[in-house]
């Protein structure tokens, strides 16, 4: 199976290992991401203002490009897959938006929210199962105790992003017992990390990563894995309380597919 791949812009520079292991994790999971060509950056923040356009076409290029190929349309960075996926539910719903994206782009044919899209980890849930997952692991995570970090950008608003439960998902937790390691459920693992305002406001930020780490410390986990690059450098560089090692859920995969480098 061949899938349409939307990297993004932080997979290109400070998240290479969140790319690098999807990807060689997909082929050992036999299925292939295959990268847009001339993709844009999504913007990173989805656009609120009901007016604005400019800032949804990127977007909008991605998901009609896959739509060309026949194929269903993949992201790994949180950020990505929630722009993504709430312009295409824009182009499927709101009529405005959707014909003035039109008119401005010129496409062969308009674009009208035709592409399925999918994160990563959707696809080894809904696509390969976590039962066939757990039959290609070849080194079984076995006595580590992982605690899954969602942030807020994958489960909200939940009726658009479809990814899970957004008050008790159970995905990353459900991957990572696939990959023979103990998932540890804590309070703080679908709260927000600060990442956006960690510019602004380095205080804020601080405390709120103190919190997930303390939550997660306290119900036992000893490392967390994430989707999200900005999560992940905020978990490890915000905060002054107790540290936990922080990890891409595609390191996690690959190194129990055995196909992580040493």
């Amino acid at each position: 199976m061949v899938y349409s791949y939307y990297p993004g812009c932080t997979l290109k520079n400070k998240a290479q290992d969140l790319d690098k292991y999807a990807r060689m994790s997909a082929e050992a999971l036999g299925f292939t991401l295959e990268e847009i060509q001339e993709w844009q950056c999504c913007g990173a923040v989805y656009p609120m203002a009901t007016d604005e356009i400019a800032t949804k076409l990127s977007a909008v290029r991605a998901l009609n490009d896959a739509k060309e190929k026949g194929q269903d349309l993949v992201t790994l960075c949180s950020a990505c897959h929630h722009v993504i996926k709430r312009v295409n539910d824009d182009m499927q719903n709101v009529e405005d938006i959707r014909t003035r994206a039109n008119n401005y782009m010129e496409l062969k044919e308009p674009y009208s929210g035709e592409t399925k899209v999918l994160h990563f980890l959707e696809v080894i849930r809904d696509r390969i199962g976590f039962d066939a997952l757990k039959e290609k692991v070849v080194k079984p995570l076995t006595g580590r105790k992982i605690g899954a970090y969602y942030g807020c950008m994958l489960l909200r608003p939940g009726n658009i992003m479809a990814f899970d439960d957004p008050e008790n998902p159970t995905i990353m937790e459900d991957f990572i017992s696939a990959l023979g390691a103990e998932a540890v459920v804590y309070p703080y693992r679908n709260e927000c990390c600060g990442g956006y305002i960690s510019l602004k406001d380095k205080e804020l930020p601080g405390k709120l990563v103190d919190q997930v780490m303390a939550s997660a410390a306290y119900k036992g986990a000893e490392e967390l894995i994430t989707a999200c690059p900005l999560c992940l450098y905020n978990l490890k560089h915000s905060g002054s309380g107790k540290k936990l090692t922080v990890s891409y859920i595609t390191e996690l995969l690959a190194e129990a597919l055995g196909v992580k480098e040493e």
